[in-house]
């Protein structure tokens, strides 16, 4: 009875500890350390041993590289060559900074998928006033609900846990990071057929702050991390739809709200389909809603395991992949992108397991995740069916928008390694702009009433 008594007690506690680790703020003297030992978000500011990956030291300047009349960007590292490039014939030799994704495609595509390994560039930088907001986030916001919600927040708005002590902290900093205030982008999305042929779906997004509109009502806002909208523009079968999402911090409290606006019907519904593993917007059925920004929405479908930190080969500094001068044809191939265009570094990654809960449902049962330290942008998922078997593949192409201080995606790629299909999402090389950052807007645009003045037909 005693002994029975005994793990009772240390059962609670070990519970205790856990809710304890989700819910922790930091403490001054460890929120000192950003900034000193770790980057100002978060990182080791240290490079490792044997010196592959090289200490950071403040990201690219703003003047890295020319700027174009479109805002396509100068690729800082055009000269380099790769150091060697990974095939299936030598995998074997890298397999401990591989995914077992990467690897995976390697079997499906021996002939074709390669990683070619460039120099590591720490190129992340980010505004000073982002760094001051990391670091009041690790002083003051805690998890609700088990992390699936957030306190102490609206006060700094980006990074909630730089200084993570859980895995849905990780992921809370993805959601949470910063991506250049308000902005506009023209961007594709494309699911080529086994054989390679293909066509393109063009969409206008916007992303906006409640901080960044002049008539935003502060209190209704309170809980709204963003706005989002995005509006199909092509081809003509699906142009004028609408898609308009209210992402909300504390996710237990008020779960995200979306609305649809169909131009064919031209109504406006409300779209709780738009999270979880609702299918994604023209994917083809080979993206769920969560998958967009390699992953998004509420956490509290898994139990999120923070294995630890390793160093991993992942997609980086992807600037030749951006190029304007490129066509889609250029990139997109038969089973995967050309990765001749493609462009990977040693980095370490953040290693994080999501599982689903008991009782809960999902298309993915479980999710293996890899995030950048040095951006917290999801650079690798691997995702598995109920079964347990290897089901997609997930890379996120990284750049780091130098001239505006932002780490984003060149392009997010989800390989299905048994159809033999993918989908690739935020191409925009044939667009006629990049990214437009800082634009103005008011926060009457984010409205279900304005949606329906939203549609192009």
């Amino acid at each position: 009875m005693i002994a029975s008594k005994t793990l009772m007690q240390t059962g609670a506690l070990a519970l205790s500890l856990l809710a304890t680790s989700v819910m922790a703020k930091v403490s001054p003297e460890e929120a000192a350390k950003l900034g000193t030992t770790l980057t100002p978000i978060g990182a080791e500011k240290a490079g490792n041993a044997d010196g592959s990956i090289p200490e950071w030291t403040g990201g690219l300047p703003t003047t890295a590289g020319a700027v174009d009349g479109k805002g396509f960007l100068a690729d800082p590292f055009a000269s380099e060559k790769p150091l060697f490039t990974i095939t299936a014939s030598n995998a074997e030799q890298y397999k401990d900074k591989l995914s077992e994704g990467q690897l995976a495609m390697f079997k499906r595509y021996p002939d074709t998928y390669k990683i070619p390994v460039y120099p590591t560039h720490r190129t992340a930088a980010l505004p000073d006033e982002i760094y001051a907001a990391a670091k009041t986030s690790a002083l003051n916001t805690e998890g609700l609900d088990g992390g699936n919600g957030l306190s102490g927040f609206s006060d700094s708005r980006y990074y909630a846990f730089p200084i993570p002590k859980s895995g849905v902290e990780v992921v809370w900093n993805h959601t949470t990071r910063y991506r250049g205030g308000n902005i506009k982008r023209l961007m594709t999305r494309v699911q080529p057929q086994v054989g390679g042929d293909f066509s393109v779906v063009n969409f206008e997004d916007e992303v906006s702050y409640p901080g960044n509109l002049a008539d935003q009502d502060k209190a209704k806002a309170a809980n709204i991390l963003f706005y989002f909208i995005q509006r199909v523009t092509a081809p003509s079968r699906l142009a004028g739809n609408v898609l308009l999402v209210h992402e909300t911090i504390d996710q237990v409290k008020e779960p995200r709200m979306a609305w649809l606006y169909n131009a064919g019907q031209r109504r406006v519904r409300r779209a709780p389909q738009v999270a979880y593993d609702g299918p994604a917007t023209a994917a083809d059925g080979l993206a769920t809603s969560d998958n967009y920004d390699m992953f998004n929405g509420a956490p509290d479908r898994y139990d999120w395991k923070l294995v630890g930190k390793k160093e991993m080969y992942i997609p980086y500094n992807s600037y030749k992949l951006d190029s304007p001068s490129l066509k889609y044809g250029d990139i997109l191939k038969a089973g995967h992108i050309n990765q001749d265009l493609t462009r990977y570094e040693l980095h370490r990654v953040w290693e994080v397991v999501a599982t689903l809960k008991a009782g809960e449902r999902h298309i993915y049962a479980t999710r293996h995740m890899y995030f950048d330290e040095d951006t917290w942008e999801v650079a690798l998922a691997d995702h598995y069916d109920g079964r347990g078997a290897l089901w997609r593949v997930g890379e996120g192409h990284i750049q780091n928008y130098y001239h505006k201080q932002v780490p984003g995606y060149t392009a997010e790629a989800l390989y299905d390694v048994i159809a033999g299909r993918y989908s690739v999402v935020g191409l925009k090389n044939e667009e006629k702009r990049s990214w437009e950052f800082g634009f103005k807007a008011t926060a009457s645009q984010y409205t279900p009433a304005a949606l329906r003045q939203a549609g192009v037909r």
